[in-house]
């Protein structure tokens, strides 16, 4: 194999393929970054049995060939190499590096013992490249993060005809958003339960071209897998995941809960205010709001070491005179709703003292509530 091509090309396509490599493989080899040249161009891609990633790159092939060597190490090499082209030379044994006066030398892994990538499924339908970036971020801040509940390290993939639904739980905290699509069947019905950091990590890297394909196979959770295919810096990029296990929590109806109390803020001053506030909650203490007649009222402390308050305008419409005076929020699953949302105001709908409240964006004060994002957050109980 001997081949050529930019730094830039190089570092971007390595830096993308080696994300997925995984922190303990199950085998030494599942660590390689495998390199494949032919006459349309060169390929870097990884795969650990769960997750492929793949890239095909514009460079000069002078011969054939492939190579597989480790990715985290040709990760770091081509970070730090200086901007001049990239030739890269294969024995099957070790592959050359030379940039400018710059060379290494890297040992080649045993290619005949690297597992194939999957196949890619056949293109279910395709979706605005920033748009789907964007739906992404907003659902995956209420995945969970704790391994040992799988279900809950997932987004919920829905389709129904051309509206694409993405739904992420904790248990403490959900979002669902809603965007249009264009599905290659009209009448198309289906839903799979993707790990959200593939997710996540996925949709920012192919916001480069229009829209991204993707591809489903077996519509259902554990035996099936997902597939996206996308441009991004240095060329196109294809990421398969292989779907969750599980059964996902039935929490969708809770997007749907009626307010009793609406109290609308200002995104950014609201957000700036939890933020301030937080840095003197204790942990596991919470961030709690008291609604007067046009404000708001935030406070925190940690014992008697420290208290902080802040007042912020609002519009306040209580239905029926209910008696919801406050409200305590986990601060953090606070702040990071609010990071959400992209809309000037934010709409909290109260039903109940310590019961879930529900959040959506108004691009007016006096608006309608967006309903394509809804994010609930479950309240902490009630100071005595």
């Amino acid at each position: 194999m001997k081949i050529q091509l930019a730094r830039d090309v190089l570092a971007d396509a390595v830096q993308w393929a080696a994300r997925t490599l995984p922190s303990r493989p199950s085998h030494p080899v599942l660590n390689g970054l495998l390199i494949r040249a032919d006459n349309t161009g060169v390929t870097l891609s990884t795969f650990d049995y769960e997750t492929s990633a793949r890239i095909d790159v514009e460079a000069t092939v002078s011969d054939e060939g492939e190579a597989l060597v480790s990715g985290k190490l040709l990760a770091d090499i081509s970070r730090s190499l200086p901007n001049k082209p990239v030739h890269l030379n294969s024995d099957g044994q070790k592959v050359e590096l030379t940039c400018g006066s710059t060379r290494f030398s890297l040992q080649c892994l045993p290619i005949d013992e690297y597992p194939s990538l999957p196949a890619m499924p056949e293109e279910t339908g395709t979706v605005a490249s920033n748009a789907f970036a964007e739906a992404v971020s907003q659902v995956v801040v209420a995945a969970g993060r704790d391994e040992l509940l799988p279900v809950f390290t997932g987004v919920r993939v829905e389709i129904e005809g051309e509206t694409l639904s993405l739904l992420a739980t904790d248990r403490y905290r959900m979002a669902l958003k809603e965007i249009s699509w264009n599905p290659g069947n009209p009448q198309i019905s289906a839903n799979a339960l993707v790990p959200a950091r593939v997710l996540s990590e996925t949709s920012k890297s192919m916001v480069s071209g229009e829209s991204v394909h993707l591809s489903l196979s077996a519509a259902s959770s554990g035996d099936g897998m997902i597939g996206f295919e996308g441009t991004g810096p240095g060329g196109v990029r294809h990421t398969t995941t292989r779907l969750l296990d599980g059964e996902f929590p039935k929490v969708r109806h809770i997007m749907n809960l009626q307010g009793v109390l609406h109290v609308r803020l200002s995104t950014n001053d609201l957000m700036a205010a939890v933020r301030r506030i937080s840095l003197v909650a204790e942990r596991n203490t919470s961030l709690r709001m008291v609604f007067e007649e046009s404000s708001v009222t935030l406070s925190a402390a940690t014992g008697d070491q420290a208290q902080g308050t802040e007042g912020l305008e609002a519009t306040i419409e209580n239905v029926q005179d209910h008696e919801i005076v406050g409200a305590s929020f986990n601060p953090i699953y606070l702040s990071d709703a609010l990071s959400a949302f992209t809309t000037p105001y934010v709409d909290f709908a109260f039903t109940a003292p310590g019961k879930p409240c529900l959040i959506m964006g108004l691009q007016q004060l006096d608006g309608d509530p967006e309903s394509d994002y809804r994010h609930v957050v479950m309240l902490m109980r009630e100071p005595s």
